[in-house]
């Protein structure tokens, strides 16, 4: 039995497939960003935009550094080409040997330093890491870490950490116009309503901006049945079609100061240059009025169960977060 199959999510199988590249860039290329420092202005035309971000990419250099430490047995078992569909993947446990069974104790610390260093600090590490628990893999060693392509000398590559409710990238903009260069994924497993939740303050952020909601505009907001999950959930509506829920332009000036707080809260696990990209391809794509924000609710469901998803979704963006049964989150960014 491989580790895919050990690490599974209660109520779900993991998510080992990868996509192809036609695929891939029909369904664009995700990034998650946010850090410590991540300012609000600038989301909105009207707004100046935020100072860049510090050049040095730490996390970068360790993976370069990870790749020279390296045997020639451990390729074999950790590093795949740059063309392999599983670098574009969302899983949800180790497609492959574990950073147990796959790295020394020198280089395995390296790897929790690269994880370390795409967060926004000590806070955002708790949060990928669901407090050090890691999920249902149980630990940091029962995850998976792979570098696709070769990071040295200026060539392509990414580096992919996967494990039960999380896949993250860094790929030193190796795919252009998108940050981390995939689609991510990450969840937990207590309800979504629930302060035991590590997300639950992301819940909360949107469900604040629905309660600051006229009847009319929760009318636009309420979306009836699911939007579906993993890579079908993400892909990017063709050019002139309707997106869900209510546009940010619709919205008052305190109304979209509360989506900005969401947008804020969403980015906040990951570092700040990371961050920086994502808002840098939503100004590309038409900026932030033009991302909508939607509750979906089940059929048949009420103001007692509230909402099974909610969504941000423009040109060339998707956030779909899944409250209920547990947190499942796909997200996918790119320009467009």
């Amino acid at each position: 039995m491989n580790e895919a199959q050990k690490i599974s999510c209660p109520e779900c199988e993991p998510r080992t497939d990868g996509l192809d590249r036609r695929t891939f860039i029909a369904v664009g290329m995700m990034a998650v960003g946010g850090a410590a420092g991540f300012k609000t202005p600038g989301l909105f035309a009207d707004e100046p935009a935020p100072a860049p971000a510090r050049q040095a990419k730490p996390a970068e250099a360790m993976i370069q550094e990870l790749y020279g430490t390296l045997t020639n047995d451990q390729k074999t078992n950790v590093v795949l080409p740059w063309n392999d569909p599983r670098r574009h993947g969302m899983f949800n446990a180790a497609f492959g040997r574990t950073i147990t069974a796959s790295y020394t104790p020198a280089q395995r610390e390296l790897v929790e330093r690269i994880l370390r260093s795409i967060s926004s600090g000590d806070d955002g590490y708790s949060k990928l890491t669901r407090n050090g628990t890691f999920d249902g893999s149980g630990s940091f060693g029962n995850c998976g870490a792979y570098i696709f392509g070769d990071p040295t000398n200026g060539q392509q590559y990414a580096w992919v950490f996967c494990g039960h409710h999380i896949t993250v990238r860094c790929d030193g903009n190796s795919q252009p116009d998108a940050a981390f260069g995939g689609p991510m994924y990450y969840g937990h497993s207590p309800d979504g309503y629930s302060q035991r939740n590590c997300f639950f303050y992301q819940t909360r952020a949107v469900l604040s901006v629905f309660d600051a909601l006229n009847e009319r505009q929760r009318t636009q907001a309420i979306v009836i049945g699911s939007p579906g999950e993993q890579a079908e959930s993400i892909r990017f509506r063709a050019a002139g079609q309707a997106h869900p829920g209510i546009a940010a332009s619709e919205l008052t000036a305190d109304q979209r100061r509360l989506v900005e707080t969401v947008m804020r809260e969403v980015l906040s696990p990951y570092r700040r240059e990371d961050a920086d990209e994502v808002m840098q391809i939503v100004r590309r794509n038409g900026g932030m009025e033009r991302i909508h924000l939607a509750f979906y609710r089940d059929r048949g469901g009420d103001e007692d169960t509230r909402w099974h998803f909610w969504r941000l979704e423009g040109p060339g963006f998707v956030w779909n977060y899944r409250v209920l049964p547990h947190v499942h989150t796909f997200v996918n960014i790119a320009a467009v």
